[in-house]
C-alpha cells in the first residue's frame, strides 16, 4: 500500500484509479474528434482547452465514482453490480460536470462531444473493471514475512476477508522460539538460517515483528541486516492499522500514541478544518434547503409540532453542547427521560422519520451546528453524555475522540453500520482514532464523497 496525505491506500486502487483516469483524459479527445464530425463542423479548440476540459471530465467522474464507492478496499460487485454503480457514478460526474458548466462554459465539452466521450469513458471503464480488477492484486501484491507465532501474529493470522489481506501475500509466521505458538502449525516457519537468508529464500519484501514481549530476546541485529538490504520491516501495529483501516485497541499502547507522529494533524490545523467546514456547509445548504423544507412540511402533517429535535451531546474536550436535527421519532420516544440506543425496526420511529433516517435528511439541520462551531463536518460522530459515560468506563482510550469535534460524517460512519452496543462503539472507536491519527483535507473530502453513497445504499440507517 501507498500512504497519501497519511491516508493508507491499496497499490491496485491507485493504479486502477490511475488508469481510468487516463481513460477519462483519452475519451475526452476521443467525443472531442468524433463529436463535431457528427455535427458536420470543423475541430476549433486548442490543444490546450481541450486538456483543461479533459481534467475537469475526469476529476468530475473520478469525484462520482468514489462517491459510489468504486475505490473502496471492500467493494467486491460482480459484473452487473459493476454496471449498475458505474451508471450512478456517472450520473452523480454529471451533475458535477454540470454545476461546473453553470459557473464557466468554457470548462466543459458541449454538444455531441460530451456524450460521445461519457459513452466511450463508460466502455472503457467497464470493459477494464470486469476484465482486470479481479487480477491484479496477485501480480501486485507485497510478499510478508511474519516474525513471531504468538497472540500477536494470531490477530495477523485471522485476517480472513480479502480487502483485510488487499495489497499483501501472507508468506508464513517465523518462529524463533521466544512466543508460545498460537498460530496454525501449517503456516509455521521454524528457520535453520538468518532472517535475511529466510526473506530472500521467500522473496519476502515486508517483515512483520508480531513478537508478544520484544524483552524476551528480539534479535536486533537479525532484523537491522534485513532492513539494510532493503526488506521493509513493520510492527504489528501499523501493519493493521495500513491493512484495516483502523487502529485496533489490542494494539495500542500509550507509546504509540504519546511517540506517534500523527494523533494532533485534526488539532494543529484546526484554521484549515474550520474553513473547510464553513465552505462545505454553506454549499451543502444551499443545495439541501428545498429538501429540508419538504421535510419539515411532512413532519407537521404527520404528527404536528416540534419539527426539530434538540439534544444534549459531548463535543470538543467534553464540553456539551445541543445537536438540532429533524424529529424523526415520537414525541414520547423518551417520556421517563432514560437514554436508550435506537434498535433496528424501533417502534419510536414514525414513518416520516423512518424515511429521514434511511436518506440521512435528519441529519440536515446539523448544518447549522457546523456553521456555529459546535461540530465538524466530518469527525467522530457525537454521543449523549449518559453514554459517553458509560463507554468511557468500558473502552480503553475512548474520551481520545473528543480531541477533535465531533462531525457529521465521518471515517467510522462510511466504513461501520450503525452502532447500537457497547460492542459496535467499541469498533466505531477503532475508526474514530484511524481519523484522529491520520487527519487530512484529502481524508476528509474522501469521507464525503464515500457519504453520498451511504446515503443512497441507506447503509447502516436506523
Amino acid at each position: 500500500m501507498l500512504r497519501i496525505f497519511r491516508h493508507y491506500i491499496p497499490t491496485t486502487l491507485l493504479l486502477l484509479g490511475l488508469a481510468e483516469a487516463l481513460i477519462l483524459v483519452v475519451s475526452i479527445y476521443v467525443g472531442a474528434a468524433l463529436g463535431v464530425a457528427l455535427e458536420g463542423l470543423s475541430f476549433g479548440g486548442s490543444v490546450h482547452s481541450v486538456l483543461t476540459q479533459a481534467v475537469v471530465f475526469c476529476a468530475a467522474m473520478l469525484a462520482g465514482m468514489v462517491a459510489m464507492g468504486f475505490y473502496q478496499r471492500d467493494q467486491r460487485d460482480g459484473p452487473l453490480e459493476t454496471i449498475v454503480r458505474l451508471l450512478l457514478s456517472f450520473v452523480v460526474g454529471f451533475l458535477v460536470m454540470g454545476a461546473v458548466y453553470l459557473l464557466s462554459p468554457t470548462l466543459v465539452l458541449g454538444g455531441a462531444s460530451i456524450f460521445v466521450a461519457m459513452l466511450a469513458s463508460f466502455i472503457g471503464i467497464a470493459t477494464c473493471r470486469i476484465v482486470c480488477s479481479a487480477k491484479t492484486d496477485a501480480r501486485f501484491s507485497r510478499r510478508v514475512l511474519v516474525l513471531g507465532v504468538g497472540e500477536r501474529a494470531k490477530q495477523i493470522e485471522n485476517l480472513r476477508r480479502a480487502s483485510d489481506r488487499l495489497g499483501i501475500t501472507l508468506v508464513g509466521f517465523i518462529d524463533i522460539g521466544i512466543d508460545a505458538q498460537v498460530v496454525s502449525e501449517a503456516k509455521i516457519i521454524r528457520p535453520n538460517v538468518s532472517l535475511r537468508t529466510l526473506a530472500e529464500r521467500f522473496a519476502a519484501e515486508e517483515l512483520v515483528v508480531a513478537i508478544d514481549d520484544r524483552r524476551k530476546g528480539l534479535p536486533v541485529d537479525d532484523i537491522l541486516e534485513c532492513k539494510m538490504h532493503g526488506i521493509r520491516i513493520i510492527d504489528e501495529a501499523t501493519f493493521l492499522e495500513r491493512q484495516l483501516g483502523k487502529i485496533r485497541l489490542d494494539a495500542l499502547h500509550p507509546s504509540g500514541v504519546i511517540f506517534s507522529d500523527g494523533f494532533t494533524q485534526a488539532v494543529i490545523r484546526r484554521s484549515e478544518k474550520r474553513l473547510f467546514d464553513i465552505l462545505a456547509s454553506l454549499l451543502l445548504l444551499s443545495i439541501a434547503l428545498p429538501f429540508m423544507l419538504i421535510a419539515a412540511v411532512l413532519i407537521f402533517l404527520e404528527s404536528g409540532a416540534p419539527i426539530f429535535y434538540t439534544q444534549q451531546r459531548v463535543g470538543l474536550r467534553g464540553q456539551c453542547f445541543n445537536v438540532i436535527k429533524f424529529r424523526s421519532m415520537r414525541t414520547d420516544a423518551e417520556v421517563d427521560g432514560k437514554a436508550v440506543w435506537a434498535s433496528q425496526q424501533d417502534s419510536r420511529v414514525t414513518r416520516v422519520g423512518k424515511f429521514l433516517r434511511k436518506s440521512r435528511i435528519d441529519e440536515l439541520p446539523q448544518l447549522l451546528n457546523v456553521l456555529k462551531g459546535d461540530m465538524s463536518f466530518v469527525g467522530p460522530r457525537p454521543e449523549r453524555p449518559e453514554f459517553v459515560s458509560e463507554l468511557s468506563r468500558a473502552i480503553p482510550y475512548y474520551d481520545l475522540r473528543h480531541h477533535v469535534k465531533p462531525g457529521i460524517t465521518g471515517w467510522a460512519q462510511v466504513s461501520y453500520p450503525y452502532g447500537s452496543s457497547i460492542k459496535d462503539a467499541r469498533e466505531k472507536l477503532q475508526f474514530d482514532l484511524y481519523y484522529l491519527k491520520n487527519y487530512s483535507v484529502f481524508l476528509d473530502v474522501n469521507i464525503l464523497l464515500q457519504t453520498i453513497q451511504v446515503i443512497l445504499w441507506g447503509k447502516g440507517a436506523r
